[in-house]
This record gives structure tokens, C-alpha cells and sequence, in this order.
């Protein structure tokens, strides 16, 4: 598989990252596009790809094309139309690394199906730290022979990689992991707001947490984050905005109430309304803390 060459469609954070991984690891990186096409121009200086003026020019030059975009629809802008990557596509695998619904991921690989190709929904439980280093934790959804010929090369770029079924189950999982996360990262910073408004000694606040019931992953990723106010952009508030939103529809068709992500949805919207939709998850503090922007 390392023979293979590999394209990339969208090299934002996390796009750019897994290329320069794959890169490091030998990985021929074919072709890179991007919407903001100086990002794309960038990397292919850096790692001596092409910058892909179209789609179908990022398809043709490789054999496995990563498809990291933003949301539902640039996932059906890639898959749609005479020129998308889909136009040449027989015989290519397209590794879709987007949080978006189950629904554009299905659409995805109907589509890719109908031209001779194949696709593998990649959902990311990490972030840019871990794309860089080649540790991401992966739920691999569709075809297990499709699986099996791309398993190498997803072995080089995570520390723990699992096929959870179909397509669709793998974007339904990743869903329910980022709801779960969100509503922890909102909890911990009404948890950590509410301390300092009672005048508590915050880092010992913290150190109780994480020696009791209140203890969580994102206590530790994200705790001294929200009391310092340092919130450099792993993931975004409008990401989880959007990612909380996905969970919530797939509760709202399924019929199960879930307040507690309606409500974290909520708190994420208003960040992105108060022009605070580009921190990290961990800006979310910014509502809660006494005397900040958003409280």
C-alpha cells in the first residue's frame, strides 16, 4: 500500500497533518485541493504534490483519495456532478474523514459505487496533535474487503483502528462520541465557572474533580484551558456546534430525548452568535466564567 499514491481534499488542520504523516512515512502524496487554494498551494510545496485546480484532477493522480471537508454539503459537492472526484473514479477508494450525517456518507458511497469505486467512512476521534503524529483513534465504516485492502495504510496513520460496520454506523458512532464529549466540556465549564464565582481555589477545584465522580477526559485536556483562557483552536466551537447538531437530529428521528445535547448545542450556537465560533471547544467557558465576554 505505501506504493500507493494518495491524494487529499481539504487540507485544513486535520487534512494537511495526516498528509504530512503519510508523508513522513514514504507515502507518494499525489495531488492536494483545496477551497482556499493557497492552503492547498502550501502544502503541495511542502510535500512536493500537485495543487489540484479541479477534482477530477486530484482523482486521476492517485489511487486512494482522503476527503476531509466541513460539512453535509461539501461532502455532496465532492460526490456530485460531472466534475467531481467521482468523474475517472473506477477502481479508486475514497477514505472520508468528515463528521457529517450517516445519510451524506450512504449517499457517498452509493454514488462511488455507481462509478466502479469505493469508500470507507473514517471517523476521527482525535485531533491535530495526533493527526500529525499518526495516533488517531479511527472507527472505520463499510465494505470489510474494502477495509481489509486500506488497512496498512490506516494502521500508519492511527494508534487504534476498529470496522464498526456499515458506513452509516461509523458516522452514527462518531456522532454520539462528540455529543457526549460536548455535553462533558460544557458541564466541566459551568462546573469550573460556578467555582470561581464562589471565590474557590480553581486548581484545587480541579484537582478534586479528578479524583472523584466529576473526573473526565476533557477535565484534562481542556480544564486549565477554560481557567486560563487559553483556547488555541484543536476544535472548534463551531465544529462542536455542528457536531452536536448532527446527534441531535439522528435522537430527534429516532424518537429519544436528549436535553442535555440540545442544551449544549445551545451554548455552542450562541458562541458562534457572539463571534466566538473559532475558539476551541474549551472557549465554551467564556459563557460560564464570571465577568468574561459571554456570561
Amino acid at each position: 500500500m505505501k506504493k500507493a499514491s494518495i491524494g487529499f481534499v481539504g487540507v485544513g488542520r486535520m487534512g494537511a497533518n495526516i498528509a504530512r504523516r503519510l508523508a513522513d512515512l514514504g507515502y507518494p502524496i499525489a495531488a492536494v485541493f483545496d477551497h482556499h487554494e493557497n492552503t492547498a498551494a502550501s502544502l503541495a510545496v511542502e510535500l512536493g504534490a500537485t495543487a489540484a485546480a479541479t477534482l477530477p484532477e486530484v482523482t486521476a493522480a492517485s489511487d486512494v483519495i482522503f476527503t476531509v471537508v466541513t460539512d453535509d454539503a461539501a461532502m455532496r459537492g465532492i460526490f456530485a456532478g460531472e466534475e467531481s472526484l467521482l468523474k475517472g473514479a473506477e477502481g479508486k477508494i475514497f477514505i472520508n474523514c468528515a463528521t457529517v450525517s450517516p445519510a451524506s456518507h450512504e449517499a457517498a458511497e452509493e454514488a462511488a459505487k455507481a462509478a466502479g469505486a469505493s469508500t470507507l467512512a473514517a471517523s476521527m476521534a482525535s485531533s491535530i496533535t495526533q493527526a500529525r503524529q499518526g495516533t488517531l483513534y479511527l472507527m472505520i465504516g463499510g465494505d470489510a474487503d474494502v477495509f481489509e485492502k486500506a488497512e496498512p495504510l490506516l494502521k500508519d496513520i492511527s494508534v487504534s483502528l476498529r470496522h464498526v460496520g456499515p458506513v452509516g454506523d461509523a458516522a452514527k458512532i462518531k456522532a454520539l462520541v462528540n455529543m457526549v464529549m460536548n455535553i462533558n466540556t460544557a458541564g466541566l465549564a459551568e462546573g469550573l465557572g460556578l467555582g470561581a464565582a464562589l471565590g474557590l481555589d480553581l486548581q484545587t477545584l480541579k484537582e478534586v474533580f479528578s479524583q472523584t465522580g466529576a473526573n473526565s477526559r476533557v477535565l484534562e485536556t481542556d480544564g486549565d484551558d477554560m481557567i486560563t483562557r487559553e483556547h488555541d483552536c484543536y476544535f472548534s466551537s463551531a465544529h462542536a456546534a455542528k457536531d452536536s447538531g448532527i446527534a441531535n437530529a439522528l435522537a430527534d428521528a429516532a424518537g429519544v430525548g436528549v436535553p442535555l445535547s440540545h442544551a449544549t448545542e445551545a451554548q455552542y450556537r450562541k458562541m458562534i452568535d457572539l463571534g466566538l465560533g473559532e475558539l476551541d471547544k474549551s472557549g465554551i467557558a467564556e459563557l460560564t466564567f464570571p465577568e468574561r465576554a459571554g456570561a
